[in-house]
């Protein structure tokens, strides 16, 4: 016997018909003999439109007041699912996040979960009641909802698994698993049996959309296994235990099954991209102490996060370029920000470009294996791709390029590092 969290998102969840696939897959665990909970999204499209309606009532909207409006989208999905399974002879209830309490720290929309009261439902859950969970929405220190931002309930979803020390934490999306890249860019994209927490937490922070990031960096964290399926399945579906989805799990259970030869120890796990990208060049910055500080000062104080800093060096006149970017959402802010501070930074022109694409090459075998960087740069200098930007981690490297050229970049990277599904190295 499992405990198991099994987590659905809102396409999962769009409609009755849905609903009801969800809850005989959520009966057929329970059948098996496992102990579950469940996390649940909005309906697909419901929470913009919940945040359409605070707009219209008030643009300048009370964040405490909008986390009312947008929580709700879960609560009736919770409630739904928890009918549906009793309708179909399950013991079930819904547990809304004040209830449980799921408590979260810091601001409305954006709040962290702090710490979970899981008694209730820990024994709930051993007594063979299926507990149905909203993701997405906690309770303050004040006694205020909360909610955590887009994919949140993900995040929900790692967290209660590790509040209840579950076995495995199901991630039910609309694909079956993680692939080494985009199958609908590469149609020889593989599905990976199984990738390590930092290999996923580098692929959702560099554009891959299967697991919301935050979420990969607390199941790091507590040691929580993920499991990445899809809720797609025909109404005869096995059990998810024998379902080919892909594993999230620590470097040492990697390791184990690459002895076990279960797994090949891959140099690159996966190519991602990103288009949601704007590139920012200031010209001429004064080249001494603190004129950087003076440009991302301003940025970090109003929660813009940078990605790629570039920096020339400096010229004869004692001025600098320094380039960066900044997510596309953010970047008319953030240049009205660095506007309003050009008397403080000096420089001469703000050039910006939204028309660009960070592709990313990750993997935790870089650590020891030279030449990826070398085989990405030599790959897309061949296909005439031009480079403007790099940066690097342990185990990632990225570039910047066209946004044009996005879909190349993927394949040319794809086949170089003999990703392909038929390639003999794979």
């Amino acid at each position: 016997m499992a405990r198991i969290v099994m987590k659905f998102g809102g396409t999962s969840m769009a409609g009755t018909e849905r609903i009801r696939r969800v809850a005989n897959l959520v009966r057929k665990q329970a059948a098996g003999g496992n102990q579950v909970a469940v996390v649940v999204s909005a309906m697909a499209g419901e929470t913009d439109r919940l945040v359409n309606f605070c707009r219209e009532a008030n643009p300048l909207y009370d964040p405490a007041e909008y986390d009312v409006v947008v929580a709700s989208g879960e609560q009736v999905t919770s409630g739904l699912l928890a009918l549906t399974l009793q309708s179909l002879g399950a013991d079930a209830r819904s547990w809304l996040g004040w209830q449980l309490p799921v408590r979260t720290v810091e601001a409305h929309a954006k709040a962290r979960v702090e710490a979970i009261d899981a008694d209730a439902l820990t024994s709930a859950m051993e007594a063979g009641q299926i507990a149905v969970i909203p993701g997405f929405q906690g309770v303050s220190e004040d006694g205020r909802i909360t909610t955590m931002g887009r994919g949140g309930s993900d995040t929900s979803a790692v967290a209660i698994a590790a509040a209840v020390k579950a076995d495995r934490c199901d991630i039910y999306t609309d694909v079956d698993g993680v692939y080494t890249t985009d199958p609908r860019i590469v149609a020889k994209a593989r599905k990976l049996k199984a990738v390590t927490y930092e290999e996923m937490l580098e692929l959702a922070s560099v554009g891959a959309k299967v697991l919301q990031t935050r979420s990969v960096g607390l199941a790091m964290k507590e040691g929580v296994r993920v499991q990445v399926l899809s809720s797609f399945v025909g109404d005869d579906a096995i059990p998810a235990d024998e379902l080919p989805g892909t594993m999230i799990v620590s470097e040492e259970e990697m390791n184990i099954l690459v002895e076990k030869g279960e797994m090949e120890r891959q140099h690159v796990t996966g190519i991602a991209h990103d288009k949601n990208e704007a590139k920012i060049i200031l010209t001429r910055v004064p080249d001494k102490p603190g004129a950087v500080a003076h440009i991302f000062d301003p940025l970090a104080k109003a929660a813009i996060n940078v990605d790629m800093i570039i920096q020339n060096v400096g010229r004869d006149k004692g001025e600098t370029d320094v380039t960066f970017t900044v997510p596309q959402a953010d970047l008319a802010r953030a240049q009205a920000l660095l506007e309003d501070k050009r008397d403080d930074i000096g420089f001469n022109r703000l050039i910006t470009d939204s028309k660009i694409a960070k592709i990313s090459v990750v993997g935790v075998g870089m650590k020891s294996h030279a030449g990826v960087a070398s085989t990405m740069f030599k790959a897309l200098a061949d296909r005439g791709i031009n480079i403007q930007a790099i940066t690097t981690s342990e185990i990632k490297v990225s570039v910047l390029i066209d946004e044009d050229e996005t879909e190349l970049a993927v394949r040319v990277l794809h086949t170089a590092y003999g990703l392909d599904a038929d390639d003999e190295a794979a």
